[in-house]
């Protein structure tokens, strides 16, 4: 019997760039604690601009997030959840169409709130990418001087 080769690329419906720009905002979301002192009047040079990482009145992260998971299709969302827990280690790739199936699940709705509730959802996306030879590093290296969404596939139809 011949051994079974793993399918390390499943077909994503998910665009890399969309994956690294959700998981880079999940990662800017869960490293926000609450103010701690909101009439703090203090210069932000003078304390190393700590106050970014407290959630403010005009803090965009979380609706950059939803407005980018919302902008999703149905298959670009099933490919993010499933990613997500193959990164966790829930399935693995041989499990691919299982993990999308699970996926339906969550719905469309829900999917923000499930990101936003899961503070190690980037690094397992992360993970996940990176078995598919998907790299953070060359992602930031290549949006360093372009920042911005990127289209997702459902832009381009």
């Amino acid at each position: 019997m011949e051994p079974r080769m793993v399918d390390l690329n499943p077909e994503l419906t998910l665009n890399p760039e969309t994956a690294f720009f959700i998981l880079l905002k999940a990662r800017e979301f869960s490293a926000k604690v609450e103010a701690a002192d909101p009439d703090e009047g203090s210069n932000p040079a003078d304390d190393k601009s700590i106050d970014v990482l407290e959630f403010q009145a005009d803090d965009t992260v979380e609706e950059e997030l939803a407005v980018a998971i919302d902008g999703l299709n149905e298959d670009e969302r099933l490919d993010l959840i499933a990613l997500s827990w193959i990164g966790r280690g829930d399935f693995t790739f041989d499990d691919w169409a299982e993990a999308r199936e699970d996926a339906r699940r969550i719905e469309r709705t829900q999917v923000g709130r499930y990101v936003l509730g899961h503070p190690t959802f980037g690094d397992d996306l992360e993970d996940a990418l990176a078995q598919l030879d998907f790299s953070i590093d060359d992602y930031l290296d290549s949006h360093v001087h372009t920042p911005g969404r990127p289209e997702s596939a459902a832009d381009t139809d």
